[in-house]
């Protein structure tokens, strides 16, 4: 009996292989997967931020252009996971090479452990912020439980989002409300003089890096989806819905507060009471929704690498995440995001044009493949020195374009082995015919 429970439970979380067809989870499961992830806290943050900086309108201009660019980048790597039931590891040895996919899975699978660990220690500054506790133990506590659940694997994913969202909706439009009742005007708010203001282009930046890790390793959560379809309606139902929402709400607050860091937690807390409870209970549920994500990402990428289990990185990173979490690390958020937003999108954008658009699978899969990585490089490089020579412009938009542009260009300048039609040499099966009407 105890073995039954224990295997239905832990399923497999298929970390080597494609996810069968028949283990694919429904599209509401998915959905909430993905729903649940960036109607966060911190999403109300950064929305106050482009506010702050740009003003409402301007402002909430730069959030649904960044929205519909992740909707269109995250959806389109969302289709190829589901039609092979592949990680972001495996979807990506198959444009980087059957060795050459472990440098940018390592990188995307380490970043996200910083996000947890920023999260983790966000949760223990917040509460220590309002309340007489200590931030390193509330930090642990939270840690712990963040890895417990994440243990669970994508069905706890799918539960956290489904208690996150309406948990969020309710206490962040009551916040609004609240901060509202001064009579600060929202929509006609031109910023405040005193901040260095934003940009349309560094919004948008701004906007597409806060996901552009996990956005890119899409293929862990919607290789569940059945088909391509589903995997596109529940990107959708993250970006622009559940992103767009959360950082309208905080950008909403930021306006009617006259520049106000659209803190849902604080102002909740400061009604006392029952609100304090479901504060703590809000602030607990949803940063621990970034977290979970966060961590399931990094555990599933390393375990492909290292040929492990899920569940043994994800104990072996969550304790590293606590470490540095507790070391104050949540505190250089803005320099992730800033990293994340040049360095990050032309992976997936290679992937993109590789997969989708460009070649067609008829041999052996090379251990490295040189073209995306000279893309890469030029992708990142280009928008690096955008990002210092004209910061007006979107650095996240350039680094796309270079090296989607750049790789069909190399790629169609030659045929070798690296360039000619390529598959991974441990691709799965055909699918089936019945398998293919379900897609």
């Amino acid at each position: 009996m105890t073995a039954q429970v224990d295997q239905e439970l832990f399923e497999s979380e298929y970390e080597n292989e494609p996810v069968p067809i028949a283990k694919r989870r429904s599209l509401f499961s998915v959905t909430s997967v993905w729903a649940g992830f960036p109607m966060i806290i911190t999403g109300a943050v950064t929305g106050a931020t482009l506010v702050t900086g740009m003003g409402f309108a301007a402002g909430a201009a730069a959030m649904v252009i960044g929205n519909l660019l992740l909707f269109g980048y995250v959806g389109l790597l969302s289709a190829l996971a589901a039609s092979r039931g592949e990680n972001f590891s495996l979807q990506a040895a198959r444009t980087f090479g059957s060795r050459g996919y472990v440098v940018c899975s390592a990188l995307l699978s380490t970043l996200v452990l910083g996000w947890f660990a920023v999260q983790t220690g966000l949760v223990g500054d917040s509460v220590a912020s309002s309340f007489d506790v200590d931030i390193t133990l509330v930090t642990i506590v939270a840690g712990v439980l963040f890895t417990a659940i994440t243990l669970l694997g994508i069905r706890a994913l799918s539960i956290i989002g489904l208690i996150s969202v309406p948990l969020f909706l309710v206490l962040g439009v009551y916040a609004v409300v609240q901060a509202m009742a001064g009579g600060g005007a929202v929509w006609s708010y031109p910023g405040d003089p005193a901040v260095d203001p934003l940009s349309l282009g560094a919004g948008v930046t701004l906007v597409f890096a806060l996901f552009a890790d996990s956005g890119t390793m899409t293929a862990d959560f919607t290789r569940w989806s059945k088909n391509p379809k589903e995997a596109v309606i529940a990107t959708a139902s993250a970006f622009p819905v559940s992103n767009l929402i959360a950082m309208l709400i905080g950008g909403s607050i930021a306006a009617a507060t006259l520049g106000g860091d659209a803190d849902v937690f604080g102002l909740i807390v400061g009604k006392g009471g029952i609100f304090t409870v479901l504060a703590v209970i809000l602030l607990f549920v949803n940063l621990g929704s970034v977290c979970t994500h966060c961590l399931y990402n990094g555990a599933v990428g390393w375990s492909t690498i290292l040929n492990a289990k899920m569940r043994v990185l994800t104990l072996v990173m969550g304790v590293v995440g606590i470490v540095i979490a507790s070391l104050g690390i949540w505190s250089y958020f803005i320099d992730w995001l800033n990293l994340l937003g040049v360095v990050v999108p032309p992976i997936g954008a290679i992937m993109v044009v590789d997969q989708l658009l460009r070649r067609r699978a008829t041999g052996p899969m090379p251990a490295v493949r040189y073209q995306p990585f000279v893309a890469w490089a030029a992708g990142s490089g280009v928008a690096l020195i955008v990002n210092f020579q004209a910061p007006w412009f979107s650095t996240v938009v350039v680094a796309i374009a270079v090296s989607a542009v750049g790789y069909a260009l190399l790629v169609g300048a030659g045929r070798d082995e690296a360039s000619a039609d390529v598959v991974v040499a441990s691709d799965p099966e055909p699918v089936s015919s019945a398998e293919k009407d379900n897609s």
